[in-house]
C-alpha cells in the first residue's frame, strides 16, 4: 500500500472519529411523550424500532399489512412503557393507504414528531430475470410511498420541529449482485431525500432528514434469503434499530451502520478493482 493511500485512509479514519466525537449527545428523555409513526413495524427492524421507542416512553403508531402481528406488537409496546400505541394495516403499494396511514397517526396522536419510514416490499434474492413489472411494483412500495408519506406528514413535522427518518441500505450507495430491483429503490431514496434535505435547509425548515445506510442486518427475512449464498457478516437487528432512533433524535443527516459501511461508501470509487474483487468473491455462485 502506497504512502498516499495510507495517508488517505488515515485521514478518513480521523474524520470519521472526529464526526462521532463531536456529534450531539443523545438524550433519552427527549423521546418521552414523542409522537412517532413507524412503518414496516410488524417484524424485523421496524418491530425493534417500535419496542425501543416504547421503552423511551413515546406515543406510537405502527403500520404493516398483517393485523394479528401488529396487535401483538402494540400489546408489547404498551407493556414496555409506551404512553400510547396504535396500529393500522396498510398496503404501501396503494396510494390511498399511504395517505390513510398518516391521517390515522395525526388523528390518534394530534401531531407527529418523528416519521420513520422503514417498510420494504418483498423481492427475491437472485439473478434478475427481466421482470419489469415486479421492479415497477417494488418502486411503488420502497420509493414512491416514502415520498408520498413524507409530503403528507411534512406540515405536521414542520410545526413540531420534527424529524423524518429514512431507512436505506449500503446497496443504495454501491451495486451488488442478486438485488438489482431492491438496489434501484434504495438508490432512488438516497438521491431524493438527499436533495430534499438541501431544499429544506435552503428554506430554513424546522424539519431534519436522517438517511440511515445499513449493511446486512440479521432479520429473519434477510437471513433466509442469503443463507448459503454469501459470507458477508450480519449485524443485530435491535442494535441497528437503536442506532436509527439515536440518529433521528440527534437530527444527524446520516447514519452508517455498522460503522465500516461508511468506509465502503467512501472508498468504493477510489479502488474500483478491489471493490469488484471483494463483491464478486463475497457470494457463492456457480453458473
Amino acid at each position: 500500500m502506497g504512502a498516499f493511500t495510507k495517508m488517505i485512509l488515515v485521514s478518513i479514519c480521523v474524520a470519521f472519529l472526529a464526526a462521532k466525537w463531536t456529534a450531539p449527545r443523545f438524550d433519552a428523555d427527549s423521546l418521552r411523550g414523542a409522537k412517532v409513526l413507524v412503518t414496516g413495524a410488524s417484524t424485523g427492524i421496524g418491530e425493534q424500532l417500535a419496542y425501543h421507542y416504547a421503552r423511551f416512553g413515546a406515543k406510537i403508531v405502527i403500520t404493516a399489512r398483517r393485523e394479528k402481528v401488529l396487535q401483538q406488537v402494540v400489546e408489547k409496546c404498551l407493556s414496555l412503557g409506551a404512553q400510547k400505541a396504535f396500529y393500522i394495516t396498510a398496503d404501501m403499494a396503494s396510494e390511498s393507504d399511504t395517505d390513510r396511514v398518516v391521517d390515522f397517526a395525526l388523528e390518534k396522536l394530534g401531531s407527529l414528531d418523528y416519521l420513520v419510514l422503514n417498510h420494504i416490499g418483498s423481492s427475491r434474492f437472485g439473478m434478475w430475470d427481466g421482470d419489469v413489472e415486479h421492479t415497477r411494483w417494488l418502486m411503488k412500495v420502497n420509493f414512491f410511498s416514502y415520498i408520498q408519506m413524507a409530503w403528507k406528514a411534512l406540515a405536521s413535522l414542520e410545526q413540531s420541529k420534527g424529524s423524518l427518518v429514512v431507512v436505506s441500505s449500503i446497496l443504495g450507495k454501491m451495486s451488488s449482485p442478486f438485488v438489482a430491483p431492491y438496489t434501484s429503490t434504495k438508490s432512488a431514496l438516497n438521491g431524493f431525500f438527499g436533495s430534499l434535505r438541501y431544499e429544506l435547509a435552503m428554506k430554513k425548515s424546522n424539519v431534519s432528514i436522517s438517511v440511515c445506510t445499513l449493511g446486512l442486518i440479521d432479520t429473519d427475512s434477510a437471513m433466509e434469503k442469503v443463507r448459503g449464498v454469501t459470507n458477508v457478516p450480519a449485524y443485530p437487528t435491535t442494535d441497528a434499530a437503536l442506532n436509527i432512533i439515536i440518529t433521528g433524535a440527534t437530527r444527524q443527516p446520516e447514519l452508517f451502520y455498522p460503522w465500516f459501511t461508511y468506509f465502503i461508501a467512501i472508498t468504493k470509487d477510489w479502488f474500483p478493482s478491489l471493490t469488484d474483487y471483494i463483491i464478486l468473491n463475497s457470494y457463492n455462485y456457480i453458473p
